[in-house]
């Protein structure tokens, strides 16, 4: 189950060699930061970010994966089977980088910081739902173009929907975009 914003906040000992370096950019992001999550103080903004948020949890992309082949026949099979793995990839590649960079969350570090909608981890850097939104709008409107007009939108809700929420840093956000624009490049050479 995700902690709370209150159990996110327990002390942890897994302090990083980057504690200093992260901290100067955790400051210098703050500002940014800050106005972004004031958005979440209007009910409206904060309900469709929530929403947004948890289905980018994993649900949108697994019954996008799972429609493919129902929507596009034998054509989408290969499509749908090389996102699911550059899906796993995906997981993988950040818990390894959010245990090794140990970055805590802005609602962590920041009291001026409110969070929004409870974290699924402690760590920010980079954002996982992010990456997942970007390697697979990448790659399905890269073989089924007519998505764009829905996944393209919504991935930029779910990127969104971390900042304004408390959960992320503006460079976590673009971290996780570059990994999963990556990742979907790497996939669309398998597929």
């Amino acid at each position: 189950m995700p902690p709370t914003c209150a159990q996110a906040i327990l002390p942890d000992m897994k302090a990083g060699g980057l504690n200093a370096l992260l901290a100067r950019i955790d400051s210098a992001e703050y500002g940014l930061c800050r106005r972004f999550n004031l958005g979440a103080s209007y009910s409206s903004v904060r309900r469709v970010l929530v929403a947004a948020s948890r289905a980018g949890d994993g649900i949108a992309w697994y019954v996008l994966i799972i429609a493919l082949p129902f929507l596009y026949g034998r054509a989408a099979l290969r499509p749908a089977i090389v996102m699911a793995l550059t899906g796993i990839a995906g997981v993988v590649l950040y818990r390894a980088l959010k245990q090794t960079f140990v970055r805590e969350r802005p609602f962590i570090t920041h009291s001026a910081i409110d969070c929004a909608a409870a974290p699924l981890d402690r760590y920010s850097f980079p954002s996982g739902h992010t990456l997942h939104a970007v390697s697979f709008t990448w790659q399905a409107v890269a073989h089924f173009g007519e998505l764009g007009w829905i996944l393209v939108p919504f991935a930029c809700l779910v990127a969104a929907s971390r900042v304004v929420l408390g959960l992320h840093y503006v460079s976590d956000v673009l971290a996780g975009a570059l990994i999963g624009a990556l990742l979907a490049q790497v996939g669309l050479a398998f597929s």
